[in-house]
């Protein structure tokens, strides 16, 4: 009996072509995950064990503010799932299966001190298909209630960005770095970070869009491997993972600080380009 729970015998049925391709993709998304410097990784029947991963690159200065995109050993492209259910046979991996195995491998979790005070545990919400992806730094008391990302105040505002770049809610996907509230929605620490952002690596690498938003300081520092503020990461593009990841102010921070609002839509416009989407008309 292996870790996952599955009897292996000769007498076990021959696996079809479907799962021998979901187990390539696995295989590719854990050597991206480890190049992308995840030290551990949740034991899945889509995830196996990592083995050690090379440290990060160091950080680099950003040459006086230009707009250069920032490299560091996590930019490894993630692969090309065409390539791997040609080799196999197969149709294209399900995003929406694999993110409910990644979420059933976080299970009731206790990995970290935030589970004692949390009241549900916030995965994320979207279209499996989703070609833009919000990373936040973690659930408010609103989310933590409801399960869901992004469901207060500051939520309510992300939605209307979302829908002034022409998008749906239900169109994008958004998650967290952290799945579990904060105490106090203080932010989070540095091992609070490091036992749950192997999650949202996952999430990231099954999703594959073409652009993420991160918002906030910790989203951007986290996803990034940077100590750069949020306020000279943002307005200009970066790199995750082989897809450009565009660094804004967090909502709640726009809440706080209203006057910056058009410094994130300026971010946002910098997004609906890449995306091909035409500015609102006024």
């Amino acid at each position: 009996m292996g870790e996952s729970g599955a009897d292996v015998s000769d007498d076990a049925p021959v696996y079809d072509a479907e799962v021998e391709a979901l187990a390539a993709e696995a295989l590719r998304h854990l050597e991206w995950l480890a190049t992308a410097g995840v030290r551990e990784l949740p034991p899945a029947s889509l995830l196996q064990p990592a083995t050690p991963s090379a440290q990060s690159r160091p950080e680099k200065g950003d040459g006086g503010g230009r707009a250069t995109t920032e490299r560091r050993a996590h930019d490894t492209p993630p692969h090309d799932a065409r390539s791997v259910d040609a080799a196999a046979g197969a149709a294209p991996l399900d995003a929406g299966a694999a993110l409910q195995a990644i979420r059933a491998d976080l299970g009731d979790c206790t990995r970290c001190k935030l589970a004692a005070g949390r009241h549900h545990l916030v995965f994320g919400v979207g279209n499996p298909k989703a070609e833009l992806v919000f990373v936040g730094e973690g659930p408010g008391e609103e989310e933590d209630r409801q399960g869901e990302p992004f469901v207060g105040r500051a939520g309510q505002l992300l939605t209307r960005m979302i829908e002034a770049m022409g998008h749906a809610r239900a169109d994008v996907y958004i998650a967290n770095v952290v799945k579990c509230r904060p105490p106090g929605n203080r932010n989070p620490e540095p091992d609070e970070i490091e036992a749950c952002e192997p999650f949202l690596r996952a999430q990231l690498a099954v999703l594959r869009p073409r652009v993420i938003v991160a918002l906030g300081k910790f989203a951007a520092q986290t996803l990034l491997r940077s100590t750069t503020p949020i306020s000279r990461l943002r307005g200009r593009w970066h790199e995750y993972g082989g897809v450009k990841l565009m660094p804004t102010f967090h909502p709640a921070y726009l809440l706080r600080s209203p006057e910056e609002k058009k410094k994130a839509w300026e971010d946002l416009q910098l997004v609906m380009k890449e995306l091909g989407k035409a500015p609102p008309r006024r």
